[in-house]
């Protein structure tokens, strides 16, 4: 997603995830742009073999189009095409796929807002953010359920942010129309094709990975700026879910090592700590923060189901005394362990059944500890259905009642097919993009390849922890005190509870005049809030106010 997931990663590859996160390492310094380019000789060719060298050409295909926006018509020029990105040694390494968006007329130029965005997985492509959020054209799918079948709508997009700044949707390497490496078709002879196999291996490590996926940003980021003319331009970040965390590395980067100021970074869907994750906490015992932030979003679902015994009429408030349960009653019994009083488990179990509805019995039998995929599971578990993930407004059957998580993301299942369809023949019948060219929603082999090592901002080595990029976020706002950061979250969103995202932001180590700098909203939708009209509406005024403000 968009997500923690594409944007696409279901439960159970999280898991692994988190487990990959946790090995020890020795992590190379990336290169920035400028030390690629120097790094270029003459004996500096794909390693595959010379004849492949016409395979790393760049893309390029411009259309045009008009949107209602605000009830005022807006013309853009749209550009569709491919960036080539080089390797640590200055060689050809990669193409990446992008769509920019131009304000036609007046409003363009260099001194017009410039916003990137990106979805996450890792390993995602950026068809959510484009025809689901901002792009001029956007599919409707189901607000909360499966919408109808295909043909799938494809409508004019009235919340597209090209009203406030041109678009640059990025798709991260390896997915979209872009590619690591050479395209093992069009190499015709079988030792050459072997060779360019070994060769497309090696280079994903060279791009697959926190900190050389944040290069590979900051290097098609540069070469942008050039190649449009808006090196001057104001600047903005837009990252959803995994893209969170590449915006709080890749703003880092840029400024650091760039010269790359940025004015404002927003974040949907928001993840910096990967041990704060409902995802297979159990695997991590002693940390029981995860089940005490997600315990709000837990909450929230009840409520939106129906399931909270109270019926409280209003969810603001009533979510208002969750979290100050789950910080002070909860986290005290939690801290207490084993060493918790029999009669306080069962005060504190019974209190979750009054906040999520689920048997007390079951709460015991956990032990008071229930991660994501267990509530996904069993909230409804009477009527044979699962709750999503990513939105948990969705349900649909289980498929083995007696699992102890959930097998799937209704969400996932409800619309995958919607965005994918019709991004593949949007791009290839009017952005220009070859209709032969395959498209990849996601990298197909990432959860085997991607390295979570990362080097915190000031640090020799990396160190035996989860992903954490809070302190990147942290340098970089120390760095530019003039950079604002604006949060979105989703009440239904139980890949990145929306609770963990404050508690991460409230533990940036901010002094009080840099934490004035960081705006929050919430949304009555999931992890991609853009699914519900009202919310889309909602996020456009607040994003549009956010570069306005920002671009002074």
């Amino acid at each position: 997603m968009a997500r923690l997931r594409h944007e696409k990663l279901s439960h159970m590859k999280n898991q692994t995830l988190l487990t990959l996160a946790l090995l020890t390492v020795v992590l190379a310094l990336p290169l920035r742009a400028g030390a690629a380019e120097a790094a270029k000789t003459e004996s500096a060719k794909p390693a595959a073999s010379e004849d492949t060298a016409n395979q790393y050409l760049e893309q390029r295909h411009e259309s045009h189009g008009s949107v209602v926006i605000g009830g005022k018509r807006i013309d853009y020029d749209a550009v569709a095409g491919t960036i080539m990105i080089e390797d640590s040694k200055g060689a050809p390494g990669a193409l990446m796929s992008y769509v920019a968006y131009f304000k036609s007329g007046l409003g363009g130029g260099p001194a017009r807002p410039l916003t990137f965005f990106y979805n996450g997985g890792p390993g995602s492509a950026t068809l959510w953010l484009h025809i689901g959020a901002f792009g001029p054209k956007r599919v409707e799918v189901g607000n909360g359920v499966r919408g109808a079948p295909a043909p799938y709508p494809f409508v004019d997009n009235g919340s597209s942010l090209l009203d406030a700044t041109d678009l640059v949707f990025i798709d991260a390497p390896g997915t979209g129309f872009g590619r690591v490496g050479v395209d093992l078709e069009k190499i015709g002879e079988e030792d050459k094709r072997n060779k360019a196999r070994e060769h497309n291996d090696e280079l994903k490590k060279e791009f697959y990975g926190i900190d050389q996926d944040a290069r590979a940003f900051d290097i098609f980021i540069t070469k942008f700026l050039s190649r449009f003319n808006r090196w001057n331009s104001p600047r903005f970040l837009f990252g959803e879910s995994y893209g969170t965390t590449r915006s709080a590395v890749l703003s880092f980067v840029l400024q650091s090592r760039s010269d790359i100021d940025l004015n404002g970074v927003m974040l949907l869907s928001q993840i910096f700590n990967f041990g704060l994750s409902p995802d297979g906490p159990q695997s991590d015992p002693g940390n029981d923060l995860p089940y005490m932030l997600s315990l709000p979003t837990y909450a929230a679902t009840a409520w939106y189901h129906k399931k909270v015994p109270s019926e409280p009429a209003e969810l603001a408030p009533f979510i208002d005394g969750v979290e100050q349960f789950a910080l002070s009653d909860y986290a005290r019994a939690l801290a207490a362990g084993d060493r918790l009083s029999e009669q306080d488990r069962q005060t504190i179990a019974a209190k979750l059944h009054d906040f999520t509805g689920l048997p007390v019995a079951y709460i015991l039998k956990a032990n008071l500890r229930i991660d994501g995929g267990m509530f996904e599971k069993n909230l409804m578990a009477d009527e044979g259905l699962t709750v999503g993930r990513l939105d948990t407004r969705y349900t649909s059957p289980s498929i083995d009642p007696l699992a102890k998580e959930a097998e799937y993301d209704p969400q996932s299942a409800a619309i995958d097919s919607a965005f994918v369809s019709v991004y593949n023949d949007y791009a290839r019948s009017v952005l220009g993009f070859p209709r032969e060219a395959p498209y990849m929603p996601e990298s197909d082999d990432i959860n085997n390849t991607w390295d979570f090592r990362h080097k915190e901002p000031g640090d020799e080595h990396p160190e035996q922890v989860a992903v954490n990029v809070m302190p990147d976020l942290a340098t970089v706002m120390k760095m530019n005190p003039r950079l604002k950061v604006a949060q979105f979250a989703g009440y239904y969103d139980l890949a990145t509870p929306f609770f963990a995202a404050e508690y991460e932001m409230n533990h940036l180590g901010l002094p009080p005049q840099l934490a004035k700098n960081i705006e929050f909203y919430h949304f009555d939708a999931g992890h991609m809030v853009y699914v519900s009209p009202q919310a889309l509406e909602q996020l456009h005024d607040q994003a549009a106010a956010f570069i306005r403000a920002n671009s002074k």
